[in-house]
């Protein structure tokens, strides 16, 4: 294999090429796991060369990173069109406040779309209002007309498409432009579709966030952020988190890489069987509603149609009847669907979420109880025996 271009080549390859240059990984196929605090110089007039260098490829203290993490970021760097640089966090949450706080100083203001990831509102309304910047939250599908909601102290907006529990797709396209028109900074949490369904920069997005705990890292072993930037923001970015002490060990970043390769090939498989689940649970008599952008009932559905290339494994449904006891009920009875946190692994998960305690610029008027599922890799047709039994139980609650 020899180093080449990567600009030309489609998704699937880049995800399996990216970031290999042959002097990281000598050869092997993988970079290996470089463990390292100190690196060492030449001599003194080598290190103070090396102080003065601030790039991914030069060699400084561990804190900057190696070609392990070198590898990961200039990969997944490859897989953003447009893209001038990436920066790895500890978790999904580090890579949305530290992005903030690269662009934030007291006296801002962050818009925040109402469908926000409950911890992107929590770190606004507590820590950044503990350093003098204001929060404000907007309907998710108010598209180009966000500009009515912009004052002179807005610097930034967070967005997330779809929102991770209730689903709306947002016009990202609409919003940047907007933003862009007037001076604000655009971020998005693309966790759900990546970079591979959704390339963000393309369309108008400043930074690009992902949880790579998810899909990137895909087995549910390792936590991680990704910030992914053009080159207006890519300074900033890089400064603010190396002045935070931001750094991923060199053992995850081998595993997110690792899990990288693959994705692909799993991306198809959530989305393929999220289908077929969604289409099945819309059939279900229970279900008063489900959630999932690639249905045309979705909210958004014609955004994601225009703008997305394909659907993930995260999405939710309403028991039209149900309340916290039975909705318990129903959770409860399943057996391959694990009940916790997170999601983009392999395993298919349940959790019973409830978007309107959240909710601030609009109202979460649909009845009955939200479940959210991740549809993992397992047999899609496992799974629907798993919920048709689950149902069983919870329509025996009912009676």
């Amino acid at each position: 294999m020899t180093d080449s271009p990567q600009k030309s080549h489609k998704p699937a390859t880049k995800a399996v090429t990216s970031g290999r240059r042959s002097e990281w990984t000598g050869a092997v196929v993988n970079p290996p796991v470089w463990r390292a605090s100190t690196h060492l110089y030449e001599s003194v007039a080598d290190l103070r060369s090396g102080s003065s260098a601030n790039q991914d490829g030069q060699f400084f203290y561990g804190r900057r990173g190696s070609p392990t993490q070198w590898s990961l970021a200039e990969a997944l760097t490859e897989m953003e069109p447009g893209a001038a640089g990436t920066m790895l966090y500890p978790s999904g949450v580090a890579a949305i406040a530290c992005a903030l706080l690269a662009v934030l100083k007291p006296g801002d203001e962050v818009l925040l779309t109402d469908s926000s990831y409950d911890p992107s509102r929590s770190y606004a309304d507590a820590f950044l209002k503990r350093m003098g910047v204001t929060a404000r939250y907007y309907d998710p599908q108010i598209g180009a007309d966000v500009a009515t909601l912009f004052s002179d102290k807005t610097k930034a907006i967070l967005l997330e498409s779809p929102g991770s529990l209730t689903f709306e797709v947002q016009d990202v396209p609409a919003i940047c432009k907007a933003s862009k028109d007037a001076g604000i900074v655009s971020l998005l949490d693309n966790t759900w579709a990546t970079s591979r369904y959704f390339p963000a920069i393309t369309h108008g997005v400043d930074i690009s966030i992902v949880a790579a705990t998810k899909y990137i890292v895909g087995h549910s072993d390792v936590m991680m952020g990704a910030a992914t930037t053009h080159e207006k923001y890519w300074t900033r970015l890089r400064r603010t988190a190396q002045q935070l002490g931001q750094v991923v060990s060199p053992d995850d970043a081998y595993l997110a890489a690792r899990g990288l390769r693959t994705l692909e090939v799993r991306l198809k498989q959530h989305e393929q069987s999220a289908l077929a689940i969604a289409h099945w649970l819309k059939e279900r008599p229970e279900v008063g509603k489900v959630l999932h952008p690639a249905l045309p009932d979705c909210p958004g559905h014609e955004i994601w149609k225009r703008d997305f290339d394909g659907s993930s494994g995260l999405f939710s449904f309403v028991l039209s009847n149900g309340d916290e006891q039975s909705r318990a009920v129903f959770i409860d009875a399943l057996t391959f669907f694990g009940i916790g946190y997170s999601w983009g692994g392999f395993e298919s998960l349940a959790l019973p979420v409830d978007p309107g305690k959240y909710r601030t610029a609009t109202d979460w008027t649909m009845k009955g109880a939200l479940v959210r599922l991740n549809i993992g890799l397992e047999d899609p047709d496992d799974l629907i025996a798993d919920l048709a039994k689950a149902f069983e139980h919870y329509n025996n609650v009912l009676l």
